[in-house]
C-alpha cells in the first residue's frame, strides 16, 4: 500500500471514530457521577482488540473508565512513549451552536461537535495510528496509549489515579498529549508549530462571602452578602498581579518574527500591558495569560428568596498561576486583592496545583521536529506556554518530558483553535485529522532512533 493510500485510510478511520466519540456525549460537569467515559472506553477497546496490544480498563468510580493499551519495547531497556488522551468533554449550551453539539456531523470537510477540538480529535488520531502501527508489526519503541477519564475536572479519577496506581506509567520516557501544532506563519513566510512545553497551575478556589439575613423590603444598613460579592468580583477583576516574563514566553515571542519594537514590548514586564490593546485578540489573550497569574470569577450561587437579604454567597474563581509560583501563596494573594472585604470572605482552595514545564532539548522534542518536518516540510517547533491545565502535569512531576502536540492544517490556526476550546461551534477539519494521524504513526520510529 502506498503512502497516500495509507494516509487515506488513516483519515477515513479517524473521521469515523471521532464522530462516534462525539456522539457518545461523555460530558464531565465535575460531579463524580458525570462523564460516563465507559462509553468511549468501550469504543476504543473494540477498535484495538485483537491488534496485539495489551488492554486494561480501570474504573476508580462507577462509569469513570480509563483504558490503557500497551506494547512492550523490542528490548527490555528500550524507551517507552506515551500517547495521553482523554475521553471526557465539558458541558455545552446547545442554543449557542449552529449544529447539534453531539451530532458528530461531517460538513464541508469538518467534523462538528463538543470535543472535536478538546481533545477527541487527538484521542481518535492516536488510537487509529496505534492500530496501523500494530498492523505492520511491533512498534520500534515501547508504546502506551492511555485514554483517561476525568481530565476536564482535574484528572483525579483519571490520569492522576493511574499514575499513582500503575508502575508502568512511572517508568516511561516521554509523553505526548494536548494541544499544539496549529500552524503560525511568520512575516518571513516560515511555518512555526507551537508545542505545549509548559502550563499554568490550576488553583480553583471557592470564596464564601458572608453577610446577615434580613427582609428585602428594608435594605438600608443591611449586610447584604450578594452586594458584597459583587464588590468582591469587581476587585478580583481589577487586581493587578505582578507581570513576569518567563524564558518559555521569551522563546515563543522571539520565534514569531514580529516587528522589533513589538517584540521588545512583549518581552518587557513594563511594556506588555501597554501594547495589549494594539494586538489581535488571540495574541493579546496569550500575552496577558502567559505573563501573570489570573483570577477569573466564573460561577456564583446565593440567596434563598426574593424578599430575603442573603447572608451567604458562593463564588467560584478560576485561578491560574505561572510555573515557579507557589500555590500556598494563593490565599494571601486573594486576601490582598480583596482588601478590607477579606474578613468577610472565606477562602476554600479546592485545587493546589503548581505550574509545570518540560525542557526542549530532549529526544522526544527532536523526534517531534523530525516527524512534523516529514509531513510539513520546513516547519519549526516553537515552545509554548498554555494557560489551561492538562494531564501532562502528572508526568512532568515525575521528571518525564511531556509535550502537547498534534499537527493541524492552515484551516485551523491557533486563534480559531483557542476560540473553540470550551466554546461554541467546536469543529475540526479532516486534513488536520489526517496530519495528526500521520504524525502519531511516524513518531515512534523517530523517537526510537533518538532515545534508543
Amino acid at each position: 500500500m502506498g503512502a497516500s493510500q495509507e494516509a487515506d485510510r488513516l483519515e477515513g478511520e479517524t473521521v469515523e471514530l471521532l464522530q462516534t466519540l462525539i456522539r457518545n456525549a461523555c460530558v464531565n460537569d465535575g460531579s463524580e457521577g458525570s462523564g460516563e467515559e465507559h462509553r468511549n472506553a468501550a469504543v476504543l477497546t473494540a477498535l484495538l482488540e485483537g491488534s496485539g496490544v495489551d488492554l486494561e480498563r480501570y474504573e476508580p468510580a462507577p462509569g469513570r473508565v480509563s483504558l490503557v493499551a500497551s506494547v512492550d519495547p523490542p528490548r527490555p531497556d528500550g524507551p517507552v512513549l506515551v500517547y495521553l488522551a482523554h475521553t471526557d468533554v465539558v458541558p455545552v449550551s446547545p442554543e449557542g451552536w449552529r449544529r447539534d453539539p453531539f451530532g458528530g456531523e461531517l460538513v464541508d470537510g469538518e467534523v462538528w461537535g463538543r470535543g472535536a477540538v478538546d481533545m477527541l480529535n487527538l484521542t481518535a488520531t492516536m488510537a487509529v495510528a496505534l492500530r496501523h502501527l500494530l498492523a505492520r508489526g511491533r512498534p520500534p519503541c515501547g508504546l502506551v496509549y492511555v485514554a483517561v477519564a476525568d481530565e476536564e475536572a482535574g484528572g483525579h479519577l483519571g490520569a492522576k489515579w493511574l499514575v499513582e496506581h500503575l508502575p508502568l506509567l512511572r517508568r516511561v520516557h516521554g509523553v505526548v498529549s494536548e494541544f499544539g501544532g496549529m500552524p503560525l506563519r511568520t512575516p518571513s513566510g516560515a511555518t512555526k508549530l507551537p508545542v505545549v512545553v509548559a502550563e499554568k497551575g490550576v488553583n480553583w478556589t471557592r470564596l464564601v462571602v458572608h453577610g446577615r439575613p434580613g427582609h428585602g423590603s428594608q435594605p438600608f444598613g443591611a449586610d447584604n452578602a450578594l452586594a458584597k460579592a459583587a464588590l468582591v468580583v469587581q476587585r478580583l477583576l481589577a487586581s493587578e498581579p505582578e507581570v513576569r516574563v518567563l524564558p518559555v514566553w521569551e522563546a515563543y515571542v522571539a520565534g514569531l518574527g514580529l516587528p522589533p519594537e513589538l517584540t521588545e514590548a512583549l518581552l518587557d514586564p513594563a511594556g506588555v500591558d501597554r501594547v495589549l490593546p494594539e494586538l489581535p485578540q488571540a495574541l493579546a489573550a496569550q500575552a496577558h495569560a502567559a505573563t501573570r497569574a489570573t483570577f477569573t470569577p466564573t460561577v456564583a450561587h446565593g440567596g434563598t428568596k426574593t424578599n430575603v437579604i442573603p447572608d451567604r454567597v458562593e463564588l467560584e474563581v478560576d485561578i491560574r498561576i505561572l510555573p515557579g509560583e507557589d500555590p500556598a501563596e494563593v490565599p494571601a494573594r486573594l486576601a490582598a486583592a480583596l482588601g478590607d472585604l477579606a474578613p468577610s470572605v472565606e477562602i476554600d482552595q479546592r485545587h493546589r496545583d503548581p505550574g509545570s514545564e518540560s525542557p526542549t532539548d530532549t529526544p522526544l522534542w527532536h523526534a517531534l521536529a523530525r516527524s512534523a518536518q516529514q509531513i510539513v516540510p520546513g516547519s519549526e517547533l516553537l515552545p509554548f506556554l498554555v494557560a489551561g491545565g492538562t494531564d501532562s502535569r502528572f508526568f512532568r512531576a515525575l521528571g518525564v518530558p511531556a509535550y502537547g502536540f498534534g499537527l493541524f492544517s492552515e484551516r485551523l490556526p491557533l486563534g480559531d483553535f483557542q476560540a473553540m476550546f470550551h466554546g461554541n461551534d467546536e469543529r475540526v477539519d479532516v486534513e488536520s485529522l489526517r496530519r495528526s494521524a500521520e504524525l502519531f504513526a511516524a513518531l515512534p520510529g523517530h523517537f526510537a532512533d533518538l532515545a534508543g
